[in-house]
């Protein structure tokens, strides 16, 4: 039996707000909102989709979709999973533009001739930039 991974998910304290940085990190877009799922919250006493407990933002051509979880606690620890961006250009440039989406840097290290940049998204999740091969 073969199985594919359907989406990552993160939980965070406020899901959309997270949700629109990955997007726009990742060139993804926020999932859009139905009828039905408008209906659906309302019905759940949400009025507003930035309240929204569950957010997914879905990426070009089939990529993993990412989902955002609102749960009651904050993070505490470093994160047991993380996500790995190589851009295609340069990494300080990159790196310069996911701090102006709200990102922060924790620090650099290099190991096996390779650059990495360790960053933190606005809530606080680590995830790495290296450098291109």
């Amino acid at each position: 039996m073969a199985l594919g991974v359907n989406g990552i998910c993160f939980d965070c304290e406020r899901p959309a707000p997270l949700a629109r940085f990955w997007a726009a990190a990742l060139g993804y877009h926020v999932r859009e909102y139905t009828e039905a799922d408008l209906a659906s919250l309302r019905a759940a006493g949400i009025d507003d989709v930035e309240d929204d407990p569950t957010v997914a933002v879905d990426g070009p051509g089939g990529a993993v979709s990412l989902w955002f979880g609102k749960v009651p606690e904050g993070k505490v620890v470093k994160n047991r999973v993380h996500l790995d961006l190589m851009p295609d250009t340069g990494m300080e440039e990159e790196v310069e533009r996911l701090v102006g989406l709200g990102a922060a840097v924790q620090h650099v290290f290099e190991e096996d001739g390779l650059r990495w940049t360790v960053m933190l998204d606005p809530e606080r999740n680590e995830f790495c930039v290296q450098s291109p091969r």
